[in-house]
């Protein structure tokens, strides 16, 4: 069945982002993906988004469905036919929507899990926590806004940081058969970020010892956007083979 592209709104999408030791990075991904490097670290984070008015993009947009949705991702790069072409690996993707964990992997790209969400917003806060119904994964998460990028060892400033996630358009995630990537890639014509400020966070992905050794995760530095219209389109399959830190 080919898979259409959907257009959307996204309402909020909240990047909390870690720095993380490449050679850590590197045991979770699979060929012929590698982490891409900023200054020496991997990039890793956590993608709390609410999506809005999301339907195929033929379809008006009073039929558009509204969900919470997270993505545990790593940033990638690979040799593609012209160079070498970046993006990033979801290691998984959850949403409280039960369409989408049906439909993804079968109507577009992306298997999903199902998780159920508390979200708690303000003009001065987001808080988004939410937890897998398979009890794999926990996430409490709150950010407020900031007037400028501080404390990042990543990114210079906002600008940087900016630059570095719109070319991460492009996202790649596992199939149960473990043989191919699923991809997605975001377009849009508005993109837009915001400094935001870390005021708590626990992840069980991140603070995971059997994933991430002591001090090789670090919190560093946290993104928001609001209400940018986005369409999402299918990528070709990726073939590939288990990550490098498989059994």
């Amino acid at each position: 069945m080919r898979q259409p592209n959907l257009s959307s709104v996204v309402e909020r999408r909240l990047l909390v982002n870690y720095r993380v030791a490449p050679d850590v990075a590197a045991r979770l991904l699979p060929e012929p993906l590698r982490p891409q490097l900023v200054h020496g670290h991997a990039v890793a984070g956590i993608c709390l988004l609410r999506l809005g008015s999301v339907r195929p993009t033929w379809a008006p947009k009073a039929f558009g469905l509204r969900s919470e949705n997270a993505a545990h991702r790593i940033a990638v790069e690979w040799d593609g036919p012209d160079g070498v072409e970046s993006g990033v690996y979801i290691t998984r993707r959850d949403s409280a929507s039960r369409l989408n964990v049906w439909a993804g992997g079968r109507v577009f790209p992306g298997e999903h899990g199902r998780a159920g969400f508390e979200v708690h917003e303000t003009p001065d806060a987001s808080r988004v926590a939410f937890a897998t119904l398979d009890g794999d994964t926990r996430v409490d998460v709150t950010v407020e806004p900031s007037d400028e990028l501080r404390g990042s060892e990543l990114f210079a400033d906002l600008a940087e940081a900016s630059r570095f996630f719109r070319g991460g358009s492009k996202g790649y995630s596992p199939t149960r058969s473990g043989r191919r990537l699923d991809g997605m890639e975001l377009h849009t014509d508005a993109w837009h970020v915001e400094a935001g400020r870390v005021r708590s966070a626990s992840s069980s992905f991140f603070e995971d010892p059997d994933r991430f050794p002591p001090g090789s995760a670090t919190l560093d530095c946290a993104l928001i956007m609001r209400d940018v219209p986005a369409d999402w389109g299918p990528l070709p399959t990726m073939a590939s083979a288990p990550s490098r830190g498989a059994a």
